[in-house]
């Protein structure tokens, strides 16, 4: 397994929000992570990424225990993420968000800190242009991130996660506010991403784009797995119908 979670436990307070939660991920999977809101799925990721630390159980990615290991660290060893709610800097340009990701995945703390040397700033321009470009999206590369559509922010984020190099790709709620024309173009762009190796775990309450996306399923419901299945025997369970599909899936 590229990603394995193992009897994951969070709570805040007295509200258990993970519940004994494991599941593992085979290198190039396409993992829908789905459940109601409230179910636990945006914690799993800040588990898995380090935002949070867990109260039991481990997090191992390419065999690897990365549990107690700092966000930053997860990142250059090819975790990355996107987030629910846009996490672009308003006021820097497209082109330097996505080169941010740049920042992140080079070693040392201190090349964090220290000005980047014109070499290196040049390729990393020439690099973010080129990604940009593949996306459809180098017009932009001289606007405040801010000042854009928020489907074009969503885009702009996603170049930016794949410019850190990821072998393990965290998405959380992509189609999330797109127009149907958008989440095509969104699931196009991650269908090529998932063509070039990269292994997905998403997050999405659009079960048609997770039902063309993805391989597998695991369902949440309050912090518990309540399934783990192909991505085509997802409506057959009724727990899951039960929790989240809904009355009219019960009633197919």
């Amino acid at each position: 397994m590229v990603l394995e979670v193992k009897k994951l436990s969070k709570s805040f307070g007295g509200l258990k929000v993970i519940d004994d939660l494991s599941f593992g991920v085979a290198r190039g999977e396409r993992l829908a992570l789905i459940g109601p809101n409230g179910a636990g799925k945006t914690t799993v990721f800040n588990l898995i990424s380090g935002v949070y630390a867990p109260d039991a159980g481990s997090i191992a990615l390419e065999a690897t225990d990365i549990t107690a290991l700092p966000s930053r660290f997860r990142i250059r060893r090819g975790l990355a993420r996107t987030f629910q709610n846009i996490r672009l800097m308003p006021h820097l340009t497209v082109l330097e968000n996505v080169m941010i990701a740049q920042y992140a995945r080079t070693p040392g703390v201190a090349a964090l800190l220290q000005p980047v040397g014109f070499g290196r700033a040049n390729r990393w321009r020439e690099e973010a242009r080129a990604a940009l470009a593949e996306a459809g999206l180098e017009r932009y590369a001289s606007e405040p991130g801010g000042a854009l559509p928020y489907g074009i922010q969503k885009r702009i984020e996603l170049v930016r996660a794949l410019l850190a190099a990821p072998r393990v790709l965290l998405l959380d709620e992509p189609a999330a506010g797109l127009n149907p024309a958008e989440t095509e173009a969104l699931h196009q762009a991650l269908d090529a991403i998932a063509q070039r190796g990269i292994t997905l775990v998403v997050v999405e309450h659009d079960m048609q784009f997770v039902g063309r996306l993805c391989q597998r399923v695991v369902a949440l419901n309050f912090g518990v797995k309540i399934a783990d299945c192909a991505v085509g025997e997802i409506h057959a369970d009724r727990r899951v119908r039960e929790a989240y599909l809904g009355a009219d899936e019960l009633a197919a």
